[in-house]
C-alpha cells in the first residue's frame, strides 16, 4: 500500500468547461456592445434591440443572462468597479497618513473614470447626464475597501474616533459627484477634480483655489 503514494496523479483539467466558457464569452459580448452603443446613442436612447443587434446574438441568448439595459449597465458598473478594486488597494498599501491615501485614491478614481468614460462619451454632448448604478456586491466592496483603508491611516495618524461610514459615504460621494462634472468638461483635468476633492475634504471652503 505504501507504493500508491508515488503514483502519479491522474491529470484533471481545471479548466472550465466549453458551455462556461460559452457563457462567459456570451456575457463579455453583451457588455462590450453595451459600452458601444450607449457611447454611440446614449443611455436613454439605447435600446435592448440596439445592444442585441452589435453582439449578433439571438434575443432569447441576451435575456438568458439580462432581463433590461438598466441591468447591463449595472453590470458594467460592477465589472468597472472589480477592475478598480485593485487600484485602490495600491493607493493604500504605498499611503503612510490620511491626506496621501485621500489624493492617490480620489486622483485614481478620476483617472480611472476618465479612461472608462472616454469611448462612451466621445461622441455624446458633454452635458449628458450619466446614470448611477444602485448598489451591488462589487460597489459595497469598494465601500469597505475605502473603509478599511481610512481606518488604518487614521490610526497611523492618531486621529480622534470618526464615523467611518459616515466619512466613507462622504468622500465617495463627493468622489462620484465631482467625477460626473469633470466629464462633462473639455479638456478633462482628473489632476484639477482630485485636487478640489482633496482641498475640499482636509480644510472645508477656505482651502479651495481661489478663481
Amino acid at each position: 500500500m505504501s507504493n500508491i503514494a508515488y503514483f502519479p496523479k491522474p491529470h484533471i483539467d481545471q479548466r472550465p468547461g466549453k458551455r462556461e466558457r460559452t457563457k462567459t464569452a456570451n456575457r463579455q459580448a453583451i457588455l462590450d456592445a453595451a459600452r458601444e452603443v450607449f457611447g454611440e446613442l446614449g443611455y436613454d436612447a439605447a435600446t435592448v434591440r440596439d445592444i442585441i443587434r452589435r453582439t449578433g446574438l439571438a434575443s432569447g441568448t441576451f435575456y438568458n443572462y439580462y432581463k433590461s439595459k438598466e441591468e447591463v449597465f449595472e453590470a458594467l458598473a460592477d465589472d468597472g468597479a472589480r477592475r478598480f478594486r485593485p487600484l485602490l488597494r495600491a493607493e493604500s498599501e504605498k499611503a503612510v497618513d490620511f491626506p496621501s491615501f485621500l489624493r492617490g485614491a480620489m486622483l485614481a478614481y478620476f483617472d480611472f473614470l476618465a479612461k472608462e468614460q472616454e469611448s462612451w462619451r466621445i461622441d455624446r454632448p458633454s452635458s449628458e447626464p450619466i446614470p448611477h448604478a444602485r448598489s451591488s456586491p462589487e460597489l459595497a466592496a469598494v465601500f469597505d475597501e475605502v473603509r478599511e483603508a481610512f481606518a488604518r491611516v487614521l490610526a497611523h495618524d492618531n486621529a480622534p474616533p470618526v464615523d467611518l461610514d459616515y466619512l466613507t459615504s462622504a468622500c465617495i460621494a463627493i468622489a462620484r459627484e465631482l467625477g460626473d462634472k469633470m466629464l462633462e468638461r473639455r479638456p478633462v483635468d482628473t489632476a484639477g477634480a482630485a485636487d478640489f476633492a482633496v482641498r475640499l475634504i482636509l480644510g472645508g471652503v477656505p482651502a479651495l483655489p481661489k478663481l
